[in-house]
This record gives structure tokens, C-alpha cells and sequence, in this order.
């Protein structure tokens, strides 16, 4: 079988620049919004979007390539992301990406051709105490060893939502900087968790005051300036740029928008705007050694 991807139509790229024209963050909201329709930028929409902007292609290439959270190729319905930091590699990362290559029959960078599994390796994520780490889908998987490759993949067939994890809680700290100024949003005076707290602006209605959530991944610790109610929709900003981080795809879980930030070494991170709602996800970009 052979990857088949969704053709491009200019009519479908028109529609996607006049929605997100207005948008915060220009090229990169058209591109994330072009990224969560087709799986991937291909080369015709972005050909597209160099005209219906008016900047030259090479402007374009700029911003897609720049932000790992983007890719040119199409992936799989699953990433598979085998962490290959220095503490995950001594721990045997190696023979876990082996593994991988050769339950899925693909290298590295690669899909499958049934365009089911798409295999890449990340840098150092910080779990480095739980370490080798596989990540699936945004699910993570701690202390992996070889063997216990061909049941992740099993696994990943099924609900991510029924999926147990295999040590313990998903819960392991990420760093997180804005997708507009590429500026860290780490805040190191105000650790929740005992690690550095992810500071923001929240703006509700007429109120706005700080925001901090926790870094680690799995957990909904919160501290805000103003005392905001569940259910309420909040507006994120970015506290150096002031550009608000509002992404073009909703929560699968109540609808309402969600807030994406860039991971440091790879990937993106999207928060639900409603208040109470624990909904999030992560997609890791490989960055190979």
C-alpha cells in the first residue's frame, strides 16, 4: 500500500488564509490551520499561501520550517516519538528505537505505508528520572524496555483513552516558550510542583491578571491573580509580546478554543481555554541526533 494524502485545492487554501488573516500570529496561524487540515504543510498549499499573501515563498519556507511543531511530510494517524536524550540513551533508547524500526518495518523519519505509524526520535524531554521514554499520541510510556515495544503499538490500535500507563502516572515536566516571539514562558520565581511554573496572562470579561500552570505534564495545578469560574472561556497572552495564543483547532472535549505553546527541543502543547476543563495535547516533532 501507498501513503495517499488529501489533494490540495487553491479554493480550500483561499478559505484558510481570508479565515486567519485577522488572526494573531498571521503566517503562523494560516500554517497551523493548513497543518491541522491536511496532517502536514505540503509543498501546493504552501505554494498557495505565498500568493494569497503576497510574500515570496522563501518568507513562507522561513516560518514552516522554523517552528518544529510544523512538518512538510504527511504523517502517520499515530506518532511514535522514542526519546534519545543522554540519560535515555545509557538506559537503552538505541535498542528501543530498533525495535520500533523493526516491528513497524520503517526507519526513523519515516510512515508506515499503510500511513498507520510514523516513527521519530526527540531530544531530552526532561524525564530523565523515568527514563527510557516512548511517547504515542501525546500518552506517555516510562521505563520501556524492547520488550515492551510491540505492546505499545498494540495499544496505540486502540482508545487512547482506555490506555493504562505502564508506570505510574503520565506526569513529567515540559518547558514551554511562545509560539509568536519564541520567548520561554518559564517563570522560575514561581515554581508550582517545585519546578518552574508556565506564566501567562489570562483575560476574562474585563478582568485579566497573571496565570501559572504547572510544567509537569499530567498535572492541573493552577494559580491565578483573579479568581476565574469553572466553565469560564478565558483569553490566553503571551506576558512578553502580548500576542494571544488562541489556536485554530477546538477541544475535542467541550469544544471551546485551545492555547498552544512551542516545547523546547520539539513540538507544541495545547491547553483548553475553558476553565476546569483538563483536557490537553501533545504533539512531540522529531529531532534526531
Amino acid at each position: 500500500m501507498t501513503v495517499i494524502t488529501k489533494k490540495v485545492q487553491k479554493e480550500e487554501i483561499q478559505k484558510i488564509v481570508r479565515s486567519q488573516k485577522d488572526a494573531k500570529g498571521g503566517m503562523i496561524a494560516i500554517l497551523e490551520a493548513i497543518q491541522n487540515q491536511f496532517g502536514y504543510l505540503p509543498k501546493e498549499a504552501l505554494e498557495h499561501v505565498a500568493r494569497e499573501t503576497a510574500q515570496s515563498l522563501v518568507d513562507v519556507y522561513g516560518v514552516a520550517t522554523f517552528y518544529r511543531a510544523f512538518s512538510l511530510k504527511p504523517r502517520g494517524k499515530h506518532l511514535v516519538s522514542v526519546c534519545v536524550g543522554t540519560a535515555c540513551h545509557v538506559r537503552g533508547a538505541p535498542a528501543i528505537v530498533a525495535e520500533f524500526e523493526k516491528q513497524l518495518k520503517i526507519p526513523v523519519g519515516e510512515t508506515t505505508p499503510d500511513n498507520e505509524f510514523t516513527l521519530e526520535t526527540v531530544n531530552c524531554l526532561g524525564a530523565c528520572a523515568i527514563g527510557p521514554v516512548v511517547v504515542v499520541d501525546g500518552h506517555f510510556y516510562s521505563h520501556v524496555k524492547p520488550r515492551n515495544v510491540k505492546e505499545i503499538i498494540a495499544k496505540s490500535h486502540e482508545s487512547q483513552d482506555k490506555i493504562n500507563v505502564m508506570h505510574g502516572e503520565q506526569v513529567f515536566p515540559i518547558r514551554v516558550n511562545c509560539p509568536h516571539c519564541n520567548h520561554s514562558l518559564m517563570d522560575h520565581h514561581s515554581p508550582i510542583d517545585g519546578y518552574p511554573s508556565i506564566s501567562i496572562t489570562a483575560a476574562y470579561e474585563r478582568n485579566h491578571g497573571y496565570f501559572r500552570l504547572s510544567c509537569l505534564y499530567g498535572s492541573f495545578k493552577v494559580e491565578t491573580e483573579n479568581e476565574i469560574p469553572l466553565n469560564t472561556i478565558m483569553h490566553f497572552f503571551c506576558p512578553h509580546c502580548h500576542s494571544e495564543l488562541i489556536s485554530s483547532s477546538n477541544c475535542t472535549e467541550c469544544g471551546a478554543p485551545m492555547a498552544p505553546m512551542l516545547v523546547q527541543g520539539g513540538g507544541m502543547i495545547q491547553e483548553c481555554l475553558r476553565r476546569g476543563c483538563p483536557s490537553h495535547r501533545l504533539d512531540l516533532d522529531g529531532v534526531n541526533f
